[in-house]
């Protein structure tokens, strides 16, 4: 089994591709809940899951023991993918990768436990695993 995630079990194997809408921002997920700094998207793309295990690698990596690392995404999406010179027809193909469908102001992953510098330092080397722009945010006080 993969050390990244996938689902246990799903209900259907293969899925549709949906129409991806682009400009659309994220409405949920797009504010720092459980930590006390964030990493968020600036784009919007499916993130396939052994990117999300390079990034959380790399963060722990950093950190060492220090904090806590959430990760607010979940590969949930089956991307299938015909093998290379192979006719059309004779189905769809077999489940190649999953992935996470991101928008554009999700956040991806939050820390709490360490200071804001070196959380930045950690993310930083996140973001570069990332296949998309992100960036730093703090969680906002609300009263």
């Amino acid at each position: 089994m993969p050390p990244f995630k996938i689902p246990s079990r799903v209900k259907f194997r293969k899925e549709f591709r949906r129409i991806s809408r682009v400009n659309r921002n994220a409405t949920g997920g797009n504010y720092v809940a459980y930590g006390d700094f964030g990493l968020q998207a600036l784009e919007s793309c499916w993130l396939k899951s052994n990117c999300i295990e390079a990034g959380r690698v790399a963060a722990q990596h950093y950190l060492k023991r220090e904090g806590k690392l959430f990760i607010r995404i979940f590969p949930d999406k089956p991307v299938s993918k015909k093998p290379l010179e192979t006719r059309m027809g004779t189905g769809k193909a077999e489940v190649d990768y999953w992935a996470a469908r991101i928008k554009a102001g999700t956040v991806l992953f939050e820390i709490t436990g360490v200071s804001e510098e070196t959380a930045k330092r950690a993310f930083s080397r996140v973001a570069m695993k990332m296949p998309v722009r992100c960036r730093f945010v703090a969680r906002r006080i609300t009263v």
